[in-house]
């Protein structure tokens, strides 16, 4: 009887917030805190759903989630900021309310590290719609320093962040280009990923400010990863292009794609060099690469190409990624799958 009560209760939420009720759907959140832990985590995951289907039904609900942020139970945090993820992903403008408190999140040390790394990735959403709203040098900081002493999970986060607080507003991170550079060879890929494309982003409109990194973007042109390889090509490609690295050094650096490269790196490669060379194929493409709306097109494929996931599961505990096969419980926290 009890669970069936639970389930109604549950059906009953989500049909007060599909209906727009948010009188209601304020009142039954409250009523939710006082229940057990089971119950709050069950519901909220059931919330997530419904956010993957249908986000924009949670405008002027989620202020009334953002008590299970700082809830007692560890696991029930983590599910809320799973569900702020959701939530801002396809709808930041319901989110950008709550960016305090999630911010409070980050930068609390004590927290777990992935309700941590979920509280960042929260941030970069919004960054993109919202800038002004996550980039007070606070927030900043706690990203920035972040890349130096978080755990690897975190860091991606982070790096994620400041990749969409640039794309977002360049203006934000031009007087943090040299420390982010200190981290462009993480062991991390999608960190790698993330900085050099912040780079670009920032060199499109402040490339003067890339022109004391140039070494270390070069360095990332013989990265493992075609993507990072190809970013740090375009950022180079960037200052050639507007005049802030001149001369042969960038050309004899670059090495002409032969076709046998993966294409991402290989168009970047050539954007590069067309730009020191001042070619016609440069007139003709230049918005084509290095441009704040070409990396807003071309970033979420980079990025699900570079992670390349065997599976979507994730442990409803932790929040770690588990394989498709695998044992009968998490491998980072030992819960049942």
């Amino acid at each position: 009887m009890e669970d069936a009560r639970q389930s109604s209760s549950v059906d009953s939420l989500t049909s007060l917030i599909t209906a727009g009720e948010y009188g209601q759907v304020v009142e039954s959140l409250e009523e939710l805190e006082a229940a057990t832990p089971k119950t709050r985590k069950r519901t909220l995951r059931t919330l997530r759903s419904l956010a993957d289907e249908q986000a924009g039904v949670f405008d002027g609900v989620v202020p009334a989630l953002t008590p299970f942020l700082t809830d007692a139970e560890r696991s029930v945090r983590l599910t809320t900021a799973r569900l702020l993820v959701t939530i801002a992903e396809s709808n930041p403008n319901a989110v950008v309310t709550v960016a305090e408190p999630v911010a409070a999140r980050l930068a609390d040390e004590d927290e777990f590290y992935y309700v941590r790394a979920r509280a960042a990735e929260v941030l970069g959403y919004v960054a993109l719609e919202y800038p002004d709203k996550v980039s007070s040098p606070e927030v900043l900081a706690d990203l920035r320093v972040g890349l130096s002493f978080d755990k690897s999970e975190v860091k991606e986060k982070l790096a994620k962040a400041i990749e969409y607080v640039a794309v977002g507003n360049p203006e934000r991170l031009r007087h943090h280009v040299s420390r982010l550079t200190e981290h462009l060879d993480d062991e991390n890929e999608l960190v790698r990923y993330h900085l050099t494309t912040a780079l670009v982003a920032v060199g499109t409109e402040h490339p003067e400010r890339l022109s004391g990194v140039t070494a270390a973007l070069a360095e990332r042109l013989g990265d493992e990863n075609a993507h990072v390889r190809g970013r740090a090509a375009e950022a180079l490609g960037v200052l050639a292009r507007e005049g802030v690295y001149e001369g042969s050094s960038l050309e004899t650096t670059l090495e002409a794609p032969d076709g046998d490269d993966d294409t991402f790196a290989d168009d970047r490669v050539q954007f590069a060099l067309d730009a020191v060379r001042e070619s016609e194929t440069l007139e003709s493409d230049c918005d084509e690469f290095g441009t704040i709306e070409s990396v807003r097109r071309t970033t979420s494929e980079a990025v699900d190409a570079i992670s390349s996931p065997e599976s979507d599961e994730e442990c409803p505990h932790c929040g770690v990624a588990l394989p498709e096969s695998g044992p009968p419980m998490c491998p980072h926290c030992g819960a049942p799958r």
